[in-house]
Order: C-alpha cells, then structure tokens, then sequence
C-alpha cells in the first residue's frame, strides 16, 4: 500500500467524531501528540493520543491500531469514575484491569470491534518489552501484564516469579469477571488492586516504565509470525470473543473501507479553502505542532464570558436615568438605571500578525492572545481571516492561518503555533503581498498586530492609501514590553496613516481592545 499521506486534520476530525459517538459526549475534545503514553482526562474532557506515525506496520495497519486505541478510551470516558497515573505500580494494574472491563462492557455496545481488538492485542504483544530485558519487580509486573493480557509471556521468569504471576492472574481475572456480572464499577475494582499487589508482593509505588508503540529489535515480526501470533491471543480469548478467523482479522474488510474514504477525502480536501496563488503567501505545513501550548483556557473562558451578551446583539448599561430601576446599584452609589444598548459587531476584519524577530521573548504569550482573540471571535460568529508574516530562509513570507470562508479549529490554531518569529518589520512589503486578497475581499477593518517600526514609513503610507480607497478601516495595535514603550509604537503607527491605533502592553489585553474596536454605537 502507498505512503500514507492521511493529513493531521483529517485524522483529527474523523478521530474526534469517533471519540464523541463512542463515548456518548459531545464535549470532548481530541488531540493528537507524539508523546510518552495516551492520555485521557475525564474532568477536562480531553483525549491525547498518538500520531499515526507512532504505530509500526503498514499504512492501514497503522489506522487500525489508532482507531482502536481512541475506542478504548472512549469507553474509558464512558465507563470508568476514575483514570490513575501509570506511573506507579497500582494505577498501572487498575488501568489495565480497566481496559479487560470496559473493554467487555464496550462490547455489548460495539459489536463490530471483536476483530480489532483482537488485531490490537496482536500488535500489543509486538510492542510488549522480553522479561529478559527487565530486572526486579518491573519483571514481575510487566509479566503480570502479559499473562492477563495476552495468555503469555515474552522472555523468561523464574519459577517463584511466574508462581505469582499466575496466583495475581487468577485474582484480576475473578475480580474482572465478577464486576461485569454485579454491574461493578471503577472503585469496586480498585480495592481488588491490593490484593494483586500482594500476591505479586511488590510495592504498589514502584515507578513503572512507560511501555509505548516500539520494536526494541528494531525489526517488525513477518506475516506469518503475526497470523501465529493473533491465533494464540484468538484462542487465549476465545472464551470471552467466540471463534474468530485471524486471515479476516488481518484483512479487516469492514474498516479498510473506511480508510479508503478518508485516503480519498485527504486527497480531495487537501489544502480546500486555504489554496492562494498570490506569490509570498503561503499555507503552514501541518506537522505534528502542539497547539495546546498557546491555548489559555482562562483567558478564553472569561473573554467569552464578558461578551456573552454581544451573541445577543444588546448589552446592559448603568446609566443616570433609563428604563429599569436597579436598587442595589443605587445604595452601592453607582448610576441606578439601566438600558438595553444595541450592540453592532462589523462582521468581517481582516488580522495581521507581526512575527518579526521582536516578539520572540513573548512569542508564547503573544500567541496565546492572539488564539484567544480568534476564539472569542468565532463565538460571537465574527467573519474574520488572520494572516501572519515573518522572514524564512532571507525571505519575507506572508502565512494564511484561517481564510475568511473556514472556521476557526483545532487546525488553525496549529498553524499559528509553527510560525516563528523572525525577521524584521517589511510592513509595505507584506501589504503589497496583501492587497489582491484585500482588494477581492474588502474587509470592513484591516486589523495589524505589531510591535516594532516599519522598515520603510514612506513606503507604508504610501500603500495605505491604497486601503483607505478601498473603503478599508485600517486599525493598528502597537505592541510594547511596557506602557510607555506601547504608546510610542502606537503615537509612531497613526503618523503612518492609520485611522486608529491603539497602545498594549499586557498582552492579554489585546483580544478585549480588538473587540472593542468591533462594538460600536
């Protein structure tokens, strides 16, 4: 099978849909990262896993195994109270009699899933380190592992050592069976774990290695190692799955269509909606970024709550006379009426971003109020288009992050995090660059973001005027470490031409002054 060219978004939005029908929540949200281990946080409602890339095996094998770690902790998101660290000796045991619950509980749901996870479990024991590599209670843990998992154990044990293991086997076994016939939950199952602990007579806070997607041989197992391998796990579990066909589950029929559809989606929607054929402008590559390092959710969360009211198009105001009477504002001694203003957003602003070589002290800060910015606009449905500019390899660049016709996402946001800050100030250059889009578009507000001087004043008013023709606001916000610093940047940007400018110094501040900008009487 061909290279996989799945794009990053593609995976994400497909994964993301799955993630939300098999977990029954509509809320949680998916990233994917090349990190330790998966992760899945119940009170946030956030999913990390592991790029396609991490897996072994070829293209479609690869969909498999991500497809089918993202359906276990779904049902981890459905069925369990409680996720523990694996880090330690008794949440990695909990977690794991958790996967051999959820996993028979999810399957009454998901029938369609047997031939996957049996697939999975193949590759598992692929992954799995030998014992012989393993020294101490890390021997006898990962033993227990195997031995519960997958009905064997890679490498060899001593007698006393595998006596444990089959005792603690035999114990996670009972308890697993037993809370799926009494309808037992995660914190029934959690006090079984001390009695596994005991029979291994290990420390329950013995650190455990993370064991992720490898081949500590560096060499893949053959086909026909694999098929003798699915068939030892198949009638392992066969007690719990029935008889299964390992050539069927190798094929995997009912999900090699799906792969199809998103191969050809990929192909289809590769770089829709953000094409250009303007020279300098360029589309960030997607690479495996993590936006979630520019994401201030508390920012976010208290912007989106102070302009709540825009959605609505009104917003209260205390004022010295009105239509309602408000008497706790008054013995307070403030203005004691209040009125309903009409609120007018301009529903189309075209964003510029400065990333010259300036901002690269707070080049972290700075996007993260710049992604706040986009995301409190996309809540109030604000039409807008952010753009940035830097300097790659001697060369001014201009970066599309969102075009105006896309929404704002998860895809943005990593567009915005992989541009660097570099360079210095070509501000006429990136205008000129600019101007076709502008022109076809017309924006009600050009919006520049910027914390430093034009390369070229002149050369910047001069394109100005091109704007302002257009019937184009230009609006700029001068960016500076301090208040004094900001209000020089800003006095400097309005003798370009600017028809307002603006000073910043907090940048958390930036996404309120932009939005202020857009509110009008």
């Amino acid at each position: 099978m061909r290279s996989l060219q799945l794009r990053n978004d593609t995976v994400l939005e497909i994964g993301t849909f799955l993630v939300r029908r098999w977990s029954g929540r509509e809320n949680i949200t998916l990233n994917i990262r090349d990190q330790k281990e998966i992760q899945t946080k119940l009170r946030e409602n956030k999913v990390t896993i592991f790029p396609l890339e991490k897996y072994q095996g070829t293209d479609f094998q690869k969909y498999r195994q991500f497809r089918t770690a993202l359906w276990y902790e779904s049902m981890r998101i459905r069925h369990s109270s409680k996720i523990l660290s694996n880090d330690h000796a008794f949440g990695f045991i909990l977690n794991t009699l958790e996967m051999r619950r959820i996993e028979t509980v999810g399957r009454d749901y998901w029938q369609g899933m047997d031939e996957e996870i049996i697939f999975n479990y193949g590759f598992t024991w692929l992954y799995r380190p030998l014992l012989n590599s393993l020294y101490g209670h890390n021997r006898i843990v990962e033993g227990f592992i195997q031995y519960f998992l997958l009905g064997e154990m890679k490498g060899e044990i001593p007698p006393s050592a595998f006596e444990k293991i089959q005792n603690a086997v035999k114990i996670a076994n009972e308890a697993v069976k037993e809370a799926i016939e009494k309808k037992y939950g995660t914190d029934w199952l959690e006090k079984k774990v001390s009695e596994i602990i005991r029979a291994l007579e290990i420390d329950p806070l013995l650190t455990i290695p993370i064991s992720i997607p490898k081949l500590s041989s560096g060499i893949a197992m053959s086909e026909q190692e694999f098929m003798k391998t699915l068939n030892k796990i198949s009638k392992y579990r066969e007690s719990d799955f029935g008889e299964l066909d390992s050539t069927k589950i190798t094929e995997g029929k009912q999900i090699f269509d799906e792969f199809k559809v998103l191969l050809e989606e990929a192909k289809r929607s590769e770089n829709k909606g953000l094409t250009t054929n303007v020279v300098g402008i360029s589309i960030p590559a997607l690479t495996n970024v993590d936006e979630t390092k520019i994401y201030d959710t508390d920012l976010i969360n208290n912007l989106k709550a102070k302009f709540k009211e825009w959605k609505s198009g009104w917003k209260e105001q205390h004022l010295i006379t009105g239509d309602e009477f408000d008497q706790e504002t008054y013995i307070e001694g403030h203005k004691p009426f209040m009125t309903d203003k009409k609120i007018a957003i301009k529903t189309r602003i075209f964003i510029l971003l400065d990333h010259s070589s300036s901002i690269a002290e707070q080049e972290t800060q700075y996007k993260k109020a710049t992604l706040a910015l986009c995301e409190v606009l996309d809540f109030l449905k604000v039409q807008f288009s952010v753009y940035a500019f830097n300097t790659e390899q001697k060369q001014v660049t201009c970066w599309l992050i969102k075009p105006e016709n896309l929404q704002w996402n998860n895809t943005a946001a990593k567009r915005l995090a992989q541009i660097k800050a570099n360079g210095s100030t070509p501000l006429a250059e990136v205008y000129n660059l600019l101007l076709p889009t502008v022109r076809s578009k017309k924006p009600d507000i050009f919006l520049t973001l910027t914390d430093g001087e034009p390369s070229d004043p002149d050369a910047v008013r001069s394109v100005m005027r091109d704007f302002k023709l257009l019937g184009i606001k230009m609006v700029a916000i001068g960016v500076g470490h301090d208040t004094g610093y900001a209000i020089t940047i800003a006095n400097n940007l309005r003798r370009l031409g600017y028809e307002r400018t603006l000073a910043v110094s907090r940048l958390n501040e930036i996404p309120k002054r932009v939005l202020n900008v857009l509110g009008t009487d």
